[in-house]
């Protein structure tokens, strides 16, 4: 009788083993659009013979992203900051936390074996003997005891499950640093390049005020123009030189932004390359289709991840409304002479289960399940507004590569229209048909577009560096292959993450 019992016991234990409380996570599916905009692009209309830019939707960057701009110079100090940045090696300590604690999680799915001993001298008093008096005594003991936590609801397995998710959300926080930090790299090399032709093409209008002042100088020496005109002359230089403090100044915040992305104190030295005209456009623009950018972007993935953390809290707070079961048992040597410890005499042992249930807890636990429900629904909310907000966000680059081209053919139009002006005002004033007056007006006039056509050109490498990041860049492993991997050892046991995926719990 006794033996049935036990094995319908076991049958029943096995049968509700295999249930896991709350619901099973599923991986949202992907948005069925096509497209990212309303309306087609420029740039796909674009053939890949012309000199502009063209997008070619439904095509993934191929390599490292940064390589499309055939830089040397970005290439080394991309290499550089994954090496040397602060916040990458931060986030690949964290990941490794992550990864560790989960696995600490999942060990509470076995028996736990904790091997005890102890010696001593006791005496017991009357509270617990009442009139029998036994005589102090020595006492030595030695044995394993084995605990288990009987997971029938899945409570358990779910708060495993949780915790690779949580490890899931560094991992994708890792790439999403990695992405920052090569896009920082980029971006500021860009910057820094840009801001070296706004100077250069300051420089080049001050050495044309100063021919303008010699031409207005020499006219005043022979007599055919007023003192009014050279200080005219003089005053449009000391207002041309007034341009170069902000670029110099822009130009060290570059400088120091970069040095911190590469892991460097602001005072050290940079890599020469930096100029706009070595780095190449990319004309082929790669874009991923928007189903594929949600598989892509680390947020979007960081988000999906906290959403499955979420789903199992429901689980482990659903499993906490049922009876705890926890199986112990002993074994071991326990005598009263050390000499006699491992005798069979002295071998002692034990079998325990334990029932937990709860009774009245004053709706407590039935209110934490309540928030894990809530939890999980914000967590779904959050996904879909990260994943909307990632389609906007690459929509607003795609329109900004359009507008990018028009504004840099309107800038150039208008710095030949300027130009032209302004050797025409020159000849005039030579000629003594106009004033100094009106070559000062076509000097500004070409000043400006000249600014706002280099403007209009570092601006587009700007936006397609955005672009790229926005699209989610290439992972780290693809980037830079076995060097990422050095620098991020995996934990111990991180195979064994990846063998165990949270879906088989």
């Amino acid at each position: 009788m006794t033996t049935m019992v036990k094995t319908m016991m076991l049958s029943c234990a096995l049968s509700l083993g295999g249930c896991a409380a709350g619901p099973d996570f599923t991986r949202p599916t992907p948005p069925s659009a096509t497209r990212y905009t309303a309306e087609s692009l420029l740039g796909e209309s674009v053939s890949s013979d012309d000199q502009l830019q063209h997008i070619a939707l439904g095509q993934n960057i191929e390599g490292a992203w940064w390589t499309l701009f055939r830089s040397d110079a970005i290439d080394q100090l991309v290499t550089q900051a994954v090496e040397h940045n602060r916040t990458l090696t931060a986030s690949m300590a964290t990941l490794a936390q992550a990864q560790e604690l989960a696995l600490a999680r999942a060990g509470s799915r076995y028996p736990q074996v904790d091997l005890t001993g102890g010696a001593g001298r006791q005496q017991y008093g009357k509270e617990f003997l009442g009139p029998i008096g036994i005589p102090p005594f020595t006492y030595f003991a030695v044995g394993p005891t084995v605990s288990y936590a009987l997971d029938y609801t899945g409570g358990v397995a779910r708060s495993v499950e949780q915790q690779y998710a949580l490890a899931e959300v560094e991992r994708h926080q890792l790439d999403a640093a990695y992405l920052t930090v090569t896009g920082q790299a980029v971006m500021q090399t860009l910057m820094i390049a840009s801001v070296h032709a706004q100077i250069a093409t300051i420089e080049t209008i001050l050495a044309q005020d100063r021919d303008n002042l010699r031409l207005v100088q020499t006219a005043f020496d022979s007599g055919s123009v007023a003192r009014e005109d050279v200080v005219s002359a003089q005053s449009q230089i000391a207002n041309d030189m007034t341009l170069l403090p902000p670029l110099r100044q822009e130009l060290g915040r570059a400088r120091h932004a970069l040095s911190v992305v590469l892991g460097r104190a602001p005072a050290g030295e940079l890599p020469d390359g930096m100029d706009l005209a070595q780095i190449t456009l990319p004309l082929q623009v790669p874009v991923s289709l928007p189903s594929e950018l949600a598989h892509r972007r680390p947020d979007i993935l960081a988000a999906e991840a906290r959403l499955h953390a979420a789903t199992s809290a429901v689980g482990v707070a659903q499993s906490n409304l049922y009876p705890k079961i926890q199986l112990t048992a002993s074994v071991g040597e326990q005598s009263l002479k050390a000499d006699q410890l491992f005798d069979r005499a002295s071998n002692a042992w034990s079998i325990m289960a334990g029932l937990t249930a709860p009774v009245f807890d004053g709706g407590t636990l039935r209110a934490e399940k309540r928030a894990a429900v809530d939890a999980m629904r914000a967590s779904a909310a959050t996904y879909e507004q990260t994943v909307l907000e990632a389609f906007a966000q690459v929509a607003d680059l795609l329109e900004g590569l359009d507008h990018d081209a028009e504004q840099l053919d309107a800038q150039d139009h208008a710095q030949q229209a300027a130009q032209s002006s302004l050797e025409l005002s020159r000849t005039s004033y030579k000629e003594g048909n106009a004033g100094v007056l009106q070559v000062l007006d076509a000097e500004r006039s070409y000043q400006q577009a000249r600014l706002g056509y280099v403007r209009a050109v570092a601006q587009r490498y700007l936006d397609t560096v955005q672009l790229f990041l926005a699209l989610g860049g290439t992972s780290p492993s693809v980037s830079l292959g076995a060097t990422f991997s050095q620098l991020s050892p995996p934990s111990r046991d991180t195979e064994r993450l990846r063998s165990e995926p949270p879906a088989a719990f």
